[in-house]
């Protein structure tokens, strides 16, 4: 039986983890908190492929001070040697008594930790902590499947509509909205849009102000049959991020001309639409193993009807965009299914409301 206390340091573990989202892919965002007597004697989180587990960096913090402590992890401790040695070897070497881990790892070749803690003599406590599951959600996903994770975000009126047709572009929702989409720009390996939103809006998908990241950032842009004008914002280097093209292979020729401005990948397309799923495949062997995706309304509605979705962001604006010059946040494609979506938080942000919630 978990206590309040023991509740309390293992959610600041999951709040130190979340510091190394955008920084640590392909590996998980992992924290780790060290507490003896009841005082925090070292914290930690992973920061980085390569670079010191969490649970490493919270002894490094603690010294002497972690022989008889509990260690708060939001991943169960790994039991292999990869990159970096095993963190139930180094736990049980500085002489740690308990540890209770918020989530079990998913990851068949590290899994075992918690096994191998109690072999040692060391108490190990699954908590099933739903915010350790959260933090873990696009690793988990990715680790398995063929392509990357995919996070849709959409911002729309009341009524659904995300613009007026023919009018002036705008800001639909407000400054902390927005600032919640930088945010979500940073956890991500890349953000996505469609063709059709470069044109209309001419976007440059950046993280303002810049946020300095181990894992470089990737603005991709899906283009279903012909190229964007070579004008386009996001074709612009001088911010250093880089731009993937995923265009139509039977219209490579079209193409051409952003080779040098752009990384093109071409896949597949059948009956003049492009196979959206050999599409995130090509990016998944790029090293993109989460992306956002930020509309518009005719990438959203195929990705949603092929099931390529995995979370939605969903922001609601108090707003009405009325008529039929309505533009529909969803279009182009006729049903979706949405059975299985649970929403998981809703929350006001600033004057807007806030839904996000798994697909399953």
């Amino acid at each position: 039986m978990l206590s309040d206390e023991d509740l309390h340091h293992l959610r600041r573990a999951v709040e130190l983890g979340r510091r190394g989202l955008g920084d640590v892919s392909p590996n998980p965002p992992v924290g780790a908190v060290l507490v003896r007597n009841g005082n925090v004697v070292g914290e930690g989180w992973h920061r980085g492929a390569g670079l010191a587990h969490a649970e490493v960096e919270a002894l490094a913090a603690a010294g002497d001070a972690a022989r008889g402590a509990t260690a708060y992890v939001s991943l169960e401790p790994c039991n292999h040697v990869g990159r970096t040695g095993p963190c139930t070897a180094a736990l049980a070497e500085a002489g740690v008594a308990r540890v209770v881990f918020g989530a079990s790892d998913p990851n068949a070749e590290a899994a075992g930790g918690a096994s191998a803690l109690r072999a040692m003599g060391i108490e190990a406590v699954d908590a099933g902590l739903a915010e350790a599951r959260r933090l873990i959600e696009a690793f988990e996903i990715a680790l398995d499947a063929d392509r990357p994770y995919l996070a849709l975000k959409m911002a729309a009126s009341v009524n659904g509509a995300i613009a007026a047709r023919g009018g002036e572009r705008r800001w639909l929702t407000g400054e902390a909205a927005r600032a919640l989409v930088r945010g979500l720009r940073i956890e991500h390996d890349a953000v996505m849009v469609g063709a059709g939103t470069v044109r209309v809006d001419d976007p440059q998908l950046t993280v303002r102000p810049p946020h300095a990241r181990r894992v470089p950032y990737r603005r991709v842009v899906i283009c279903e049959r012909d190229p964007i004008p070579a004008a386009s914002r996001v074709l612009d280097r001088a911010d250093g991020v880089e731009t993937v093209i995923v265009a139509p292979r039977t219209r490579a020729a079209l193409f051409r001309e952003l080779e040098g401005r752009a990384s093109i990948v071409y896949a597949p397309d059948r009956d003049g639409q492009l196979d959206l799923r050999a599409a995130l495949r090509e990016l998944k062997t790029m090293g993109i193993r989460s992306a956002l995706c930020e509309g518009g309304p005719t990438l959203a509605a195929r990705l949603l009807a092929h099931g390529l979705v995995d979370r939605i962001h969903w922001l609601v604006a108090p707003a009405m965009i009325a008529g039929s010059a309505a533009v529909p946040s969803v279009a182009g494609v006729e049903e979706v299914d949405l059975s299985g979506w649970r929403f998981d938080e809703v929350r006001r942000v600033g004057d807007d409301v806030y839904l996000s919630g798994r697909i399953r």
